[in-house]
């Protein structure tokens, strides 16, 4: 079996198994050592893997952090596990950080098994950064996750490599939050750039707000034209047998069970997604097609549920939900109404993730 078909055989298991993995010890048996042998680590070998290995910290003597994998008896990794139903948090990774420091290794992992952030100290050497450079849930395991994570296995781990990548990473992910803040709203200097490439008049601030409205629209005409496109594409290889699979990102909308996923609800999704990138990582912004409405959920999670798309009549609604988790929905008229309900969607968000 191959490095991916590993991974994707785990990824199936934690789906299956999440809800009955309930404790860190079954999480670290169950998801976290199988990862760790998935990059052709050896966890049975002290020499490879050591758990719980000590990280004296100063005058703190017999900190443990709960995994060091070595090569060439220097540590290289240190992953922290928690329990695989409790969200990932800060303060954790505030400990993590602590052992980093006492390490030679220049790669963190904090996981819960089913979530994976990997940090480094691309700041400021041998302390490790705030903000992870990396982040994958394994549910969604795909190609470039792939990718990314055979960068840490036994047989491709290049600490010099690795650091170059995580570099990268972190300034791609800050420009793609960068990105999803202009297609929200706007910023007065995007629009200044765009309007001084196609209007030669005088940018007065009437001039600036009505490019404003004429760069969301044309955001939002460009996000829908090119979800139409992939559609269509994918439908088109459907109708003529050409490839049994879908490519990366494209969805399978005629499903056997009689559920029909509209373009309109792929719209409202990615919406969605847009507005949650604010203060979470998009990729754990999760759709769940049903018969009788369009779900959005956090984690993939039922309990934690963003909001609905009630598009499947004439009349569409946004079905948002309060403290007490009622819905309550509300009547839009366009797809792109949702942005009006931004506010809503992200207070539901942090009611979630505790996000300040």
């Amino acid at each position: 079996m191959d490095f991916a078909d590993r991974l994707k055989q785990l990824a199936e298991k934690i789906a299956s198994q999440q809800n009955s993995v309930l404790t860190e010890e079954a999480t670290k048996m169950a998801f976290i050592t199988p990862f760790i042998n998935a990059l052709g680590y050896d966890a049975s070998d002290p020499l490879e893997v050591v758990p719980e290995f000590t990280a004296d910290i100063g005058s703190k003597k017999g900190e443990k952090v709960d995994y060091a994998i070595k090569k060439d008896n220097e540590v290289i990794i240190i992953i922290e596990a928690k329990c695989s139903t409790h969200d990932l948090k800060e303060e954790q990774a505030t400990q993590l950080r602590r052992y980093f420091g006492v390490t030679e290794t220049r790669v963190a992992i904090l996981t819960n098994g089913i979530q994976y952030r990997f940090y480094s100290d691309l700041d400021k050497e041998n302390i490790m950064d705030d903000r992870p450079f990396y982040e994958i849930d394994m549910r969604k395991m795909d190609d470039y996750a792939i990718k990314e994570i055979r960068r840490f296995s036994k047989d491709m781990y290049d600490p010099d490599e690795v650091l170059k990548k995580a570099n990268d990473l972190k300034y791609l992910n800050a420009i793609k939050a960068e990105i999803a803040i202009e297609i929200m709203e706007p910023t007065k200097e995007f629009v200044r750039l765009i309007a001084g490439r196609v209007y030669s008049g005088h940018k007065t601030n009437t001039i600036i707000e009505r490019f404003r409205e004429l760069i969301k629209s044309a955001f939002d005409e460009y996000i829908r034209r090119t979800i139409h496109e992939r559609l269509q594409s994918a439908l088109e290889k459907e109708t003529d047998g050409s490839s049994d699979n879908l490519e990366i990102g494209e969805r399978d909308d005629e499903k056997d069970d009689g559920i029909v996923t509209t373009e309109e609800e792929i719209q409202g999704y990615y919406i969605v997604r847009s507005i949650a990138s604010e203060i979470v990582d998009p990729m754990r912004i999760v759709d769940r097609d049903v018969k009788t409405y369009f779900g959005i959920l956090l984690d993939d999670n039922n309990r934690k549920a963003i909001c609905r798309l009630h598009f499947n009549a004439s009349q569409k609604y946004l079905g948002l939900f309060d403290e007490s988790k009622d819905e309550t929905k509300h009547h839009i008229g366009d797809v792109s109404d949702i942005y009006k309900y931004k506010k809503e969607i992200l207070e539901t968000i942090r009611r979630y993730e505790d996000v300040e």
